[in-house]
């Protein structure tokens, strides 16, 4: 009947609209019309997908098959982690002598899977360069009494699995952390450092105090709600769980223009080509879970008001203090400038707080690397294909190089393999090429531009949310957990917003009864209008304008919001009242270092020391390429894939872990004396011959010359190294 409406329609106007524009308003209208019907069905596809998963005992969003390989329910102090180990697709092969790769999923409110969402995610990334590959995932609802301890240490029983199942290669698994995941694996990796290999940290808050003034509003929010109350107000309404949808919201609400207005109107712009993507994300994105009431309060109190994570202010149940410095392993820090969840101060101020400059990273014999996307947003940074196929390729398929990486502080870059001549492309995996350059700490305090008045105003409202938290738990929680009861706390959880937003929109709604069958009729009949149509046209500049409505209140509301903290939490009264004075003074976070980590490097010293003259070509070698490159044994994966091939051509076998032990050794003899370092060239090469000495200094051109023309200051260097290795030359008369 519309048709038949819509060509009697076009007839008519035909003799009165020789412009086009009635004709073109028909069109529009029929065509937004259907555009709605669809747009329902499939917002009630989304809702009944909802109700699916939700329904399900252990819900999740893998992209791949998995087998189960660990029940964290079934540890000693139970918890709802699994391992599971990913099942390679068909035509993907696995070699079992590559380094594991091993995905922990964040627990955030959202459900597991994300870090295998999609064949472009980091799970596909690995799978494709044939590394056998595990995921830690999660069940919806918490082992009643878990704490983020448990947690951590069945995070590290897996890990001593997967360590157990690869004990025939000597490289420790890569471990990646998304999100939440990302602090929590950093706390696991100080406890049980041994258990790790490299570790990938992306989009993940290690400094909540950290931001720039004007961004980041989400650090505000404790300040502006009293403290972490408020938290325990939530999970006492869950008789003890603390819903998930409640964090959902808050990113949420971030950002209003794309949650109320434009990732909708993306979907009914074009509907008939979103619906399959907004659905699989919606897939995700609603799959609510459930957190323990004592997890979320230790998380609010130690980390999101507290900070104490980045300045070695945390101790488990044991006396155990969670100290990051005591990570061993390579760490790569991948953030954004995009993302507004965890904007790069808060993902890199951890640095800052715990070190005085990149001498104390190197004491402490730590690789630091870190990586700033310009762009993407925070779930971009992990569920992007676009991130996945560029930055994640590069970290999986170079994790040996970084691995090799002497301690220090180094930015990384990921650049066109095209923009590279052929003979340099030789040595590089995929189609770009990671760069590394050495940084020091003013470099991150450029990016974290710290403020001392601002970390005043923060320790301020950490003892504001201790005052109020202590008011709650003595005068209200008493009568909260007296009256809560677990049937209640469901029948909250179920009439969350967020929630029943989903349900509103499924086939559990009468209303939504005719919505299919319209749905497949306006299918059989469809009229797609063209992107040229004027309608058309004025409706997109429309939707822009509410969508820059939206961002300016956003604007104004965060802008209000920053004023109104800093004027409160920075009002001197306030400050002396909670203890800490009206003094201008800085607060002082850097924790100091262990007496037993002063007689380490001690040791450390006197062992190279005594070293120094140790070793023989292969020594000579490494010392002279660490002393040209200045530092490091290599500027870009080039260098590393060419010592990586040649280190046959030395004599017997050198696995990875030896190779990057001497790599390290040689590094700290040049850092500890130079000169001493360079003299003793001669004396290592004692027992060489002339054609020896040749082609080791042939190697070292060789290594060098893979990254292109050596700068002024190398090329002086490499002159002093040929000087050294000349002085070990035998005596003509010595006859070799």
């Amino acid at each position: 009947m519309l048709s038949a409406y819509h060509s009697l329609a076009n007839t008519a106007l035909s003799f009165y609209d020789p412009l086009g524009l009635g004709r073109a308003a028909l069109d529009y209208w029929r065509d937004s019309i259907e555009r709605q019907v669809l747009f329902l069905d499939v917002m009630r596809q989304r809702g009944n997908q909802y109700l699916e998963h939700m329904e399900q005992t252990k819900p999740n969003v893998l992209g791949f098959d998995a087998e189960i390989l660990m029940d964290g329910r079934e540890l000693p102090r139970p918890v709802n982690y699994e391992l599971l180990r990913i099942q390679p697709p068909e035509g993907v092969e696995i070699d079992p002598d590559m380094r594991p790769f091993v995905v922990v999923d964040p627990r955030a409110g959202h459900g597991p899977g994300i870090g295998g969402f999609k064949p472009d995610s980091e799970i596909g990334v690995a799978l494709r360069a044939g590394h056998p590959c595990y995921f830690i995932g999660f069940l919806p609802f918490p082992v009643q009494g878990q704490t983020v301890e448990d947690v951590a240490d069945a995070e590290i029983a897996f890990l001593r699995e997967i360590n157990t199942r690869h004990s025939h290669i000597s490289e420790k698994p890569m471990v990646v952390g998304n999100c939440q995941a990302g602090w929590q694996l950093m706390m696991a990796a100080a406890l049980e450092p041994e258990c790790f290999g490299p570790i990938l940290i992306a989009g993940a808050p290690l400094s909540y105090w950290a931001g720039e003034r004007g961004k980041a509003p989400m650090r505000y929010s404790a300040g502006m709600t009293g403290g972490s109350w408020l938290t325990a107000f939530a999970s006492d309404l869950g008789a003890g769980l603390f819903d998930g949808a409640w964090l959902v919201q808050n990113f949420e609400k971030l950002n209003p223009a794309n949650t109320l207005w434009t990732k909708q109107y993306r979907l009914y712009a074009n509907v008939d080509e979103e619906a399959e993507r907004y659905l699989n994300f919606e897939r995700w994105w609603g799959g609510h879970v459930v957190l323990g009431g004592e997890e979320i309060q230790y998380i609010v109190d130690n980390l999101f008001v507290g900070n104490r994570l980045s300045c070695a202010k945390l101790t488990t149940r044991d006396g155990r203090r969670i100290d990051l410095r005591n990570v061993r392993s390579p760490i790569v820090v991948f953030c954004s400038q995009g993302d507004d969840i965890t904007p790069p101060p808060q993902a890199l101020g951890w640095i800052r707080d715990l070190y005085a400059d990149v001498d104390d990273i190197q004491a402490h014999e730590q690789t630091i690397v870190y990586c700033v996307h310009d762009s993407t947003g925070h779930l971009g940074i992990f569920v992007s294909g676009n991130v996945s196929r560029k930055e994640h390729a590069e970290f999986t398929a170079n994790m040996d190089y970084i691995d090799v990486l002497p301690p220090g502080l180094y930015e990384t870059q990921v650049t066109e393999k095209a923009a590279q001549g052929a003979r340099e492309s030789a040595h590089i995996d995929g189609d770009y090429l990671l760069e590394f350059s050495p940084r020091t700490l003013e470099d991150v305090e450029e990016i974290v531009m710290p403020i001392d008045e601002d970390e005043r105003r923060f320790a301020t409202v950490e003892r504001v949310s201790q005052i109020n938290l202590g008011i709650y738990q003595m005068m209200v929680q008493p009568w909260m957990q007296a009256i809560m009861t677990p049937s209640a706390a469901r029948w909250i959880r179920r009439m969350h917003p967020i929630r029943l937003g989903y349900k509103l929109f499924s086939d559990r709604n009468p209303l939504m009864v005719p919505v299919p069958v319209m749905a497949e009729i306006v299918k059989r009949e469809r009229h797609v209008i063209a992107s040229d149509n004027t309608w058309r046209i004025l409706e997109g500049m429309v939707s822009d304008q509410i969508a820059a409505s939206l961002d300016a209140y956003r604007r104004q509301r965060d802008q209000m919001t920053e004023t109104l903290f800093m004027q409160l939490y920075g009002q001197p009264w306030l400050q002396t009242m909670v203890g800490l004075g009206a003094t201008a003074e800085p607060l002082s976070r850097r924790p100091g270092i262990e007496p037993e980590h002063r007689r380490f490097i001690a040791a450390r010293k006197s062992e190279l020391t005594e070293r120094i003259e140790e070793g023989g070509s292969l020594e000579a070698v490494l010392r002279a390429l660490i002393y040209i490159l200045g530092g490091a044994p290599a500027t870009d994966e080039r260098n590393f894939q060419r010592l990586k091939a040649s280190r046959e051509e030395f004599k017997g076998e050198l696995d990875l872990a030896a190779f990057k032990a001497l790599v390290r050794d040689q590094f700290f003899i040049l850092r500890m004396d130079r000169k001493a370092a360079l003299d003793a060239l001669p004396a290592m090469l004692t027992d060489a011959s002339n054609a020896e000495i040749d082609a080791d200094l042939a190697h070292i051109e060789h290594v060098l010359a893979a990254s292109g023309p050596l700068s002024e200051h190398a090329a002086e260097r490499l002159a002093a190294v040929r000087e050294q290795f000349d002085r070990a030359r035998p005596s003509p008369s010595s006859g070799q």
